[in-house]
């Protein structure tokens, strides 16, 4: 009996509904390794009918928008170590804009003076005239001394390593102005300044004096007007300095006494600055850029490589640079810096 009823009280279980759907292994026995859950089926068949850039999103997500980017990024990075290009600087930090210097180029040609045989220019230019004030030395004795001292190298010099000495020419009495050290230390100090041309790691300066038996790439010579004339040419008469490559066999940057006593109308009695610019701009023609250039907007600082001396107004320019300047009626402020914001 005991048993009979204990064969009736093993019915067989009743399958609830959520069981009554199609059946399906859950691992897979022919697997290397019995234990992977088996794929379902359906997912493979949605999985093929993806394109390959469906596939690679749904793989990896917010990953597959970043990779791209990244491996652009990587690309431009590669490119400006190889290259040495960059992102460009800021305007006011651009320097000179004509361009890369021309270092090292062999010239005889002035550079600095007013062109030669231009007939229709005003001599009476009122911003060109030389302003009143203390007296200078007409003519020297074409003759120069080598200021004593030497400086250390300033600026990084990556393209050339440019030697200079400092000389007066016999004749000239420098009491009134710092004596023959004052002018050299003016110039030494000028080009080391971190707004002149050391700006640039291209360039760098180290002055040398004739105790050191260097023959230097250039003479700053502060010079007579009468001298000047011979240096830097006088077809329009007024009172300039320049660069001279190749006077009596040497590279010489022409300071016209003249001007380093009384300066230029446009710097408005600011002598410092003046001297300060008259350094930086020969100088420039003496490392490469040889061209003049204009105003490029109104209320500017004038470019260092503009004839301020005789006018910042493109107007006025055009007249005695006719063949660089176009007469735009642009105004600059006066400048005596290369990389006036530094």
């Amino acid at each position: 009996m005991r048993g009979g009823q204990q064969g009736q009280e093993r019915r067989a279980p009743v399958l609830r509904d959520e069981w009554r759907e199609p059946l399906r292994a859950q691992r897979d026995p022919l697997a290397e390794h019995p234990g992977r859950v088996r794929s379902n089926r359906e997912d493979h068949k949605r999985w093929r009918k993806q394109t390959w850039i469906g596939r690679f999103v749904s793989t990896y997500g917010w990953r597959a928008y970043a990779l791209p980017l990244l491996v652009a990024l990587t690309a431009v990075v590669i490119f400006q170590t190889i290259t040495g290009t960059s992102a460009p600087q800021a305007v006011e930090d651009e320097g000179p804009v004509q361009g890369p210097p021309t270092i090292g180029v062999p010239s005889t040609a002035i550079v600095g003076a007013p062109p030669k045989g231009l007939t229709q220019f005003d001599a009476n230019l009122p911003t060109g005239i030389l302003p009143a004030g203390g007296p200078f030395t007409e003519a020297g004795a074409r003759t120069w001394r080598v200021v004593p001292g030497s400086a250390p190298q300033v600026g990084q010099g990556t393209t050339k390593v440019f030697t200079y000495s400092v000389e007066i020419e016999d004749g000239i009495d420098t009491t009134t102005f710092g004596g023959d050290d004052g002018f050299a230390r003016m110039v030494s100090e000028t080009l080391a300044n971190p707004k002149s041309w050391t700006h640039n790691p291209q360039f760098a300066f180290t002055r040398v004096d004739a105790a050191s038996g260097v023959t230097p790439d250039f003479r700053v010579s502060l010079t007579s007007p009468m001298t000047i004339r011979d240096g830097c040419g006088y077809d329009i008469q007024l009172e300039a300095s320049c660069y001279n490559p190749a006077f009596e066999g040497q590279p010489r940057v022409f300071i016209n006494e003249a001007r380093w006593v009384r300066g230029a109308v446009p710097f408005q009695g600011d002598i410092g600055s003046y001297r300060q610019y008259l350094i930086n701009h020969e100088v420039g023609h003496a490392i490469g850029y040889q061209r003049h250039e204009q105003c490029t907007a109104n209320g500017e600082l004038a470019p260092i490589m503009m004839q301020q001396t005789f006018s910042t107004n493109n107007n006025d320019a055009a007249k005695f640079d006719p063949g660089t300047v176009t007469p735009d009626g642009l105004t600059c402020r006066f400048n005596p810096w290369p990389y006036p914001i530094a």
